[in-house]
Order: C-alpha cells, then structure tokens, then sequence
C-alpha cells in the first residue's frame, strides 16, 4: 500500500514538472514588421521576427531575430499599462526620413518593451 502512495506520488510529479515549466512568462514575442524600421543604426525591413528580451524593469537587452540569426540589439524597459493590448503594435517615430522604433505593445499582455537607447549592434 506504502509503495502505491509514492508511486502517484512519482507520477504528478513527473507530469507536474512539464506543466510548470510551461507557465513560465516567456521573455519572446513574435512579431511582424509591415514597414521599415529604424533600431539604433540598424534598419529593419518588413518582415517577421522574434524579440527576446533579458532583464525586468528599466535594463532589459533585447534582441531582435530573423531566422533564427539576431539581426539588431538594443537597450529598452519593460513598462506595465493600464489594460491589455488588444493587438501587437510597433510604435515608431519619425526622424529625418526614417521611422525609428518606440515601443512594441503585445497582444493580450499589459506589459509593453520600450525602447531607450538608440546604441544597437549587428552580430
């Protein structure tokens, strides 16, 4: 009977563990760019990438990839609105002729990735 009890015991464990793995928050987001775009002396052309951020609050390191290979890096801060996003949404601001990127809002998520440095490297 004692070695019943630690076997159920072992198995919601062991399908446990998966589905906390999965709860996590992901510091990644999908995202597709419809126009140019300006990272720091990076531009970004239209296309799909994944950003992935590292860091909380006002020092996050993100990265912006396209097939699988980063493209541009940057500095930003991870800011909590009011209310969710109800789209993703790319921000930019017009400087000279180019748009440089502001702020990437996530769908469904209250946290938005402001970007603060205009210091980005190729790799």
């Amino acid at each position: 009977m004692r070695s019943a009890k630690y076997m159920i015991l072992l198995a919601t464990l062991t399908l446990g563990l998966p589905l906390s793995a999965w709860a996590r928050p992901k510091n990644e987001h999908n995202l597709t760019i419809y126009d140019p775009v300006q990272v720091g002396s990076t531009q970004l052309k239209p296309g799909d990438y994944k950003v992935e951020w590292q860091g909380t609050g006002q020092a996050v390191q993100v990265r912006f990839l396209q097939y699988g290979k980063t493209v541009a890096t940057t500095q930003g801060k991870l800011v909590e609105e009011k209310k969710p996003s109800s789209q993703d949404d790319v921000v930019t601001v017009k400087v000279g002729n180019a748009e440089r990127l502001e702020e990437i809002d996530f769908e469904g998520n209250k946290d938005s990735l402001v970007i603060t440095s205009d210091q980005t490297a190729m790799k």
